[in-house]
């Protein structure tokens, strides 16, 4: 599942990805210097890990990751084809869910392609601009579908009257995510509106400007959507450190958990994901997977074998080996599960599946 980075030209969407991925995209003071989308996996920091791997005596560790595609930037004008826009909007249908970056900060020698900073009138917009770009998308699925409905078909015209509802809301100005349908009846359109959002506020390196971020936090509590308040630059000088030196940098700056591992943690409840683990002398690693997947679904994630050859799942709790202190100590008190296809996997699960193929 991937989280596309968007928003305004030079608002700091590369030096978020240079800081999530240590890469080395471009990111320059001047518009559209991402052209195609970089796209990188961004690691999920995870304490669990290292117990685990302690207990196991483990020769690796594999953290979960989030795949986050750098997308170029967004102009007014961008749904009829201004600037990079019609590259950017194929780029962003094919995302399951958004990071909006805002600019938050003040610097006179960084270009603003706005008049004013305005985080609020930038995200309003993106978001005129993905609103506009859907109702193009609904009209055209609405007129391909409108003609078989006409002759009868009552699968077009289940469509047919759906897309007429979302084609009103768009037109209100209302994004198709707030809007009361069902979510999975319009997924094979791909309407961009539909994702899930969260903001990031690109603060300056004095931390966030009080009276910049008031309305975009105002904007997001009524859209129900995170804000993460960090300082992209910061971030970015901070990953070209060696991991052992990045606290004490954290911890001059006052600040307690690192800004990416809170937008990676976002991220995850955004896509409303969930980790699983599997353990032992090998390796422990770390598993990403939706809510409420069954445990069938899980061991396709670690490879398709292990799916289609499923036997059953033997199962413990993390929070049981941190409790009694041991994996023995589990066995001993028989805390160790037989799940299986249909078990529904839960958060901190760890998992070894038994298969035949």
């Amino acid at each position: 599942m991937e989280i596309g980075i968007v928003g305004l030209p030079n608002v700091g969407k590369s030096t978020l990805f240079n800081a999530l991925t240590g890469a080395a995209a471009a990111a320059s003071n001047f518009p559209f210097t991402t052209i195609e989308p970089n796209v990188g996996v961004v690691p999920i920091p995870d304490e669990r890990l290292s117990r685990l791997s302690d207990e196991w005596s483990s020769a690796k560790i594999t953290p979960a990751g989030i795949r986050f595609v750098d997308i170029a930037g967004l102009v007014k004008g961008a749904s009829q084809g201004e600037g990079l826009g019609n590259q950017f909007l194929s780029n962003i249908r094919n995302v399951d869910a958004v990071a909006h970056v805002v600019r938050c900060f003040r610097d006179d020698n960084v270009v603003n392609v706005m008049n004013d900073l305005n985080p609020s009138e930038a995200a309003d917009i993106i978001e005129t601009e993905l609103i506009l770009s859907d109702l193009q998308q609904a009209q055209k699925a609405y007129d391909k579908w409108m003609r078989p409905a006409k002759c009868g078909d009552k699968e077009a015209k289940e469509k047919a009257e759906i897309l007429d509802v979302i084609l009103k809301g768009l037109d209100q100005g209302i994004p198709v995510r707030s809007q009361k349908i069902d979510r999975e009846r319009v997924g094979e359109f791909q309407f961009i509106t539909a994702k899930p959002v969260m903001y990031v506020a690109n603060t300056g390196e004095n931390g966030p400007d009080e009276k910049l971020m008031a309305p975009l936090r105002e904007r997001a509590q009524k859209e129900g959507a995170a804000v993460i308040e960090l300082c992209t630059k910061f971030e970015a000088e901070i990953v070209q450190l060696p991991p052992e030196e990045r606290k004490d940098y954290y911890d001059a700056a006052g600040i307690g958990t690192p800004g990416l591992a809170r937008l990676a943690q976002s991220g995850c409840e955004l896509l409303k994901l969930m980790c699983f683990f599997t353990a032992g002398p090998q390796e422990t690693r770390a598993w990403l997977i939706p809510k409420g997947t069954r445990a069938v679904k899980a061991a396709g994630k670690i490879h398709s074998d292990i799916e289609r050859g499923f036997i059953r799942a033997e199962i413990y709790r993390y929070k049981d080996l941190v409790e009694l202190g041991s994996y023995k100590a589990i066995q001993e008190a028989k805390k160790i599960t037989l799940e299986g296809k249909d078990y529904e996997m839960q958060e901190g699960d760890v998992a070894y599946f038994r298969f035949s193929v």
